[in-house]
């Protein structure tokens, strides 16, 4: 029967909106699964969570890629050494030193290639725009966009990149990803630590934060979760 199916690639991080969509995308498809590393402080884990989360949910086929340019180029929290990790509770209205610059174009346009190869038509992204940190990349619009240049510069022009989650809250990703049986367990999203989630960076606040509203246990350790 699996042969029948479409096939789509998820771009998984390892983080909890990605593991939402790997769960979607292997539900309504023959999925594959797309981990890039680009030099971040949590590159160790998010890779550990990424190669569970493909285990947990049956997804075989997966590409792991080394992108260099981010730790080259600096400019983030994420990638660069002497940019601090901010707390959540110190971060305004501007767009925070943890967005990546234009990080988003480099993955989705890895997985644009591999979809060409592969023969998949569908690309999943967790882009979640409500509760992210009002990173530019993470916009409705941008997707659209996005969407023209994938039409207009392939082969085929019919591969399509689906943002599920994008108007969601977190707070409805944990119970949408629950009722799927996604392994919210498994997942990573600490912008500075490995070993125990350090709860006050802004990816923490907000986990915590979503899992609060849900009314759910969020099983991963943290340093604190104040």
């Amino acid at each position: 029967m699996s042969q029948s199916r479409s096939r789509a690639i998820v771009l998984l991080s390892g983080g909890m909106d990605s593991c939402v969509c790997a769960a979607l995308a292997a539900r309504d498809h023959e999925a594959a699964a797309l981990h890039i590393s680009y030099g971040q402080r949590t590159e160790e884990r998010e890779r550990r969570a990424f190669t569970a989360i493909c285990d947990r949910l049956g997804i075989r086929e997966r590409l792991i890629v080394h992108n260099e340019v981010f730790r080259a180029i600096g400019g983030s929290a994420l990638t660069d050494p002497n940019i601090a990790v901010p707390e959540s509770h110190t971060i305004g209205k501007d767009i925070p030193v943890t967005y990546v610059p234009f990080r988003n174009a480099h993955f989705l346009s890895a997985a644009v290639s591999w979809a060409e190869v592969m023969g998949a038509e569908k690309i999943y992204i967790g882009a979640v725009e409500q509760d992210s940190s009002g990173y530019p990349d993470c916009r409705p619009a941008y997707y659209d966009a996005f969407n023209k240049v994938v039409k207009i510069g392939t082969k085929a022009g019919q591969i399509e990149i689906v943002t599920p989650l994008i108007a969601m809250r977190k707070a409805a990703i944990i119970r949408l990803g629950l009722e799927l049986g996604a392994p919210l367990d498994l997942t990573w999203s600490c912008y500075s630590e490995e070993e125990r989630a350090c709860g006050v960076c802004d990816s923490c606040v907000l986990r915590l934060r979503a899992f609060q509203e849900a009314s759910e246990a969020d099983r991963i350790s943290y340093v604190t979760s104040a």
